[in-house]
């Protein structure tokens, strides 16, 4: 209610006949903030919490990153022989499958991690994450089963790409739920350092194998191993998930203790059951927003980390495992000072990180592809930084700015739906996009073009959001380091009330 809406009602006749009953109903619908209210976090605690979300993340971008850079060998061993560029789209369409079944993995999972807790559906996705990218390893050539390799492929690509759909949402939230409200960003970076790490352990376990056995040991049997490495990953993960306690903010939703303000209260009043209609009814704006801001940085964020090593040789006819160390330096230095970039987040703000980004992507594409065309090796380490600056933005930021969109009650399920959605749409048919383009114009620019039209987007969704930086969570009371920090906060906002 507006300062004059709340001067008017309390000079209504009604109010002057029962003040009582006014003030009453005043305190209800902005309570008074308690200490208990608020949530004081356990470093330990959130650090454990980080570790196993990002280890799953790392887990999964391991799987998809293997499958990227194997590409031009699975398309050998899975599909028939003939015209190499059909082979080639043949393994990204391929790629892009688990994409297709990515938003019903969210609109699954999402709910349900929203209804029973985060933990037990980040358990799930970890192990149908391995099980899918294990059997990958098994399943014989095209030359020894005919028709049902590719048919097999196929099938656990599925599974990869359901239990995706819960894993990134899941996730994030979950780190977002753990962290003080302070270092929210700080903390959701290194859930896309997980992703760096994954793409980084897929791209050196490749660049080894194809040094130590060739091109023809790699299309025989060596492509197997990366992806029969992800099986004991992934136990490990489930391990360290399994350890861990409720998010706070979940636990307290719950209980029926989040009140930290007039919408939380709001929010809380709501049921705690996530149901598909009522995200889709009464959210629809964030999830536009989501899949506008989503759909923009997994554009480039594909273009960059997956693509790349394709195009590097496909096009401009580098070696695989040139082209693969050149984008794993990239990776490592971007690993460096992504953690610095969720800091500049908490101090300076969303927005202006993911800015910075989208407008790198819109500016810096084209001359970046420019000098990557040119074929020398400083030349491609130039462009490839360029990029990798503008990407880095994202990646330090994104992890924290996409939970805080949506409401607790409805945050898991929410953002898995738009997330995923969006994925399936932009994320995973870049490198198959990108490839029949290249193919349909024969210009090698084509994905500097397609990154500047996703960025493009990026920017209008970016001064469509608010910030969110060192705010509580919506549906979530505050979260803090420690005591003192709490009381202070308590007594400010009394004070603030009195005011």
């Amino acid at each position: 209610m507006a300062a004059p809406e709340r001067d008017q009602a309390a000079d209504s006749p009604a109010a002057r006949r029962h003040p009582q009953l006014f003030r009453a109903l005043r305190r209800r619908k902005n309570p008074r903030l308690r200490r208990s209210d608020v949530t004081v976090t356990d470093e330990a605690a959130v650090r454990r919490a980080v570790k196993a979300a990002s280890l799953g993340n790392a887990m999964e971008w391991f799987d998809f990153g293997i499958y990227s850079y194997l590409a031009v060998t699975i398309g050998h061993v899975f599909f028939p022989s003939g015209n190499d560029t059909v082979q080639l789209l043949s393994s990204f369409a391929t790629f892009a499958v688990a994409f297709l079944v990515r938003p019903l993995g969210g609109m699954f999972f999402g709910p349900l991690g929203d209804r029973i807790g985060r933990k037990k559906v980040l358990a799930m996705t970890m192990i149908m994450m391995a099980i899918g990218t294990g059997t990958i390893g098994l399943i014989p050539s095209y030359d020894t089963i005919g028709f049902w390799s590719p048919a097999l492929l196929i099938l656990f690509r599925l599974v990869q790409g359901f239990s995706t759909g819960g894993e990134y949402g899941g996730a994030s939230t979950f780190i977002a739920e753990y962290a003080p409200d302070k270092r929210r960003g700080y903390f959701g970076s290194f859930l896309e350092f997980g992703t760096l790490a994954g793409y980084v352990g897929a791209a050196g376990l490749v660049t080894g194998l194809t040094a130590l056995l060739g091109s023809d040991g790699m299309a025989a049997w060596g492509w197997r191993v990366p992806f029969l490495v992800a099986a004991p990953l992934g136990l490990i993960g489930l391990y360290l998930r399994l350890r861990l306690d409720e998010t706070p903010a979940f636990a307290k939703m719950e209980q029926g203790s989040a009140r930290a303000s007039e919408a939380a209260d709001a929010v809380e009043n709501s049921s705690t059951t996530s149901d598909l209609g009522k995200i889709f009814q009464d959210h629809w704006p964030r999830l536009i927003l989501c899949v506008c801001l989503v759909g923009a940085y997994n554009v480039t964020d594909y273009m960059l980390l997956s693509y790349m090593p394709t195009y590097l040789s496909d096009q401009l006819d580098y070696s695989d495992t040139h082209g693969l160390l050149i984008l794993l330096g990239v990776m490592v230095a971007l690993m460096m000072i992504i953690n610095q970039v969720g800091r500049l987040s908490d101090h300076f703000g969303r927005k202006p990180l993911l800015m910075a980004g989208m407008s790198g992507f819109l500016v810096l594409s084209l001359p970046a592809f420019l000098l990557i065309e040119q074929g020398s090796y400083l030349a491609i380490i130039a462009g490839m930084a360029m990029l990798g600056l503008s990407l880095v933005c994202l990646l330090g930021t994104m992890s924290a700015a996409l939970p805080a969109l949506f409401p607790t009650n409805v945050r898991y399920g929410s953002l898995s739906v738009g997330y995923n959605l969006s994925a399936s749409l932009f994320g995973g048919t870049t490198p198959f996009v990108i490839t029949g383009l290249i193919g349909l114009t024969g210009d090698k620019l084509m994905p500097a073009y397609y990154a500047m039209f996703a960025a493009l987007v990026g920017v209008f969704a970016v001064a469509c959001m608010r910030e969110t930086a060192r705010q509580p969570l919506e549906g979530s009371p505050p979260s803090v380091q420690t005591k003192e920090e709490a009381v202070a906060l308590v007594t400010a906002m009394a004070a603030e009330r009195r005011l």
